[in-house]
């Protein structure tokens, strides 16, 4: 078994692949470990680079995805791939030093954790990137119950055992971090080195996060249906204290104000019951989480 995996989701990163995949067996060649690309639709040659790599490379798998299924369904791709006792989720955009996947491996070993995340003193993304991480970072620490400290980075190390559950998820949209928390809270984190983007823009957008906030949401609390109790609650008696003020003469207008509030509380409900519903029904009908069109690897 290989001391730990590389997934490494590519998404128009032809100009950076083989060389990261290059500095990767440099800098981590004592180690013993394999590395997985998952090729997510990009619209560039990157599944040709990967393909002459995993040809080239007995270290290398290749899986290219039919069409582009987004970042976190093309890792949950790679982690099914995954043969060792760790799997390092790292992007393709060399950010994160591929040397720095040692300092999660060492801290994991080391203090037994199931998870490693990584932190950095200072961000080089782009500032609505980073405000959209803080965004997401308080959500998580209200619906997953993560330490507020925690910060949720996609370069982290994951405990095999926890990929063997992570990946039985069949939801079309997962949520890898919303996983962990659902099946360990032994995680730690370990400060690593984060660098400026070496090729092309982050394809972080404000689209991407209104899909993540509401993936988290609907796909990994029930908080959001318990809030809704709460509101219909707080209707009845907002409409009963209204009632009583018309009964005792002290508002002489009855019916539109409380009609229009009450009507706007329903809507937001049903909206809200219709976001599970749609939810549970995505998965009902199996829509897959991603489609492989072709698996590649030196013999």
């Amino acid at each position: 078994m290989f001391d730990f995996s590389i997934v490494i989701p590519v998404y128009n990163g032809a100009q950076t692949i083989e060389s990261l995949v290059q500095t990767i067996q440099k800098d981590l060649n004592s180690y013993n470990f394999e590395i997985i690309l998952v090729n997510d639709g990009s619209r560039d040659h990157s599944a040709q680079v990967c393909q002459k790599i995993a040809e080239s490379l007995p270290a290398v798998t290749f899986v290219n995805l039919r069409k582009n299924f987004g970042e976190f369904n093309a890792v949950m791709c790679g982690l099914n791939f995954v043969r060792g006792k760790y799997a390092a989720i790292i992007d393709d955009d060399f950010q994160n030093p591929p040397s720095e996947i040692l300092k999660l491996y060492l801290k994991a070993t080391s203090e037994d954790y199931d998870v490693v995340y990584s932190y950095y003193d200072e961000k080089k993304h782009h500032w609505f990137r980073n405000f959209g991480s803080k965004t997401i970072n308080l959500l998580t620490t209200w619906l997953l119950k993560k330490p507020a400290d925690l910060y949720l980075s996609s370069f982290k190390l994951i405990k095999k055992e926890v990929i063997a559950e992570i990946i039985k998820s069949r939801s079309p949209h997962p949520y890898i971090d919303g996983l962990i928390f659902q099946i360990t809270h032994n995680v730690g984190k370990e400060k690593v080195i984060h660098l400026n983007r070496m090729e092309g823009q982050s394809n972080y957008s404000f689209t991407k996060l209104i899909s993540l906030t509401l993936t988290i949401i609907f796909g990994y609390s029930l908080i959001p249906l318990r809030l809704t109790f709460l509101a219909g609650f707080l209707s009845i008696v907002f409409s009963l204290i209204y009632m009583g003020f018309y009964a005792s003469g002290l508002i002489s207008e009855w019916g539109s104000p409380i009609v229009i509030f009450m009507c706007g509380v329903i809507l937001c409900c049903f909206a809200l019951i219709g976001e599970y519903i749609g939810s549970t029904f995505l998965i009902a009908s199996g829509k897959p989480q991603y489609i492989i069109k072709s698996v590649s690897k030196k013999e």
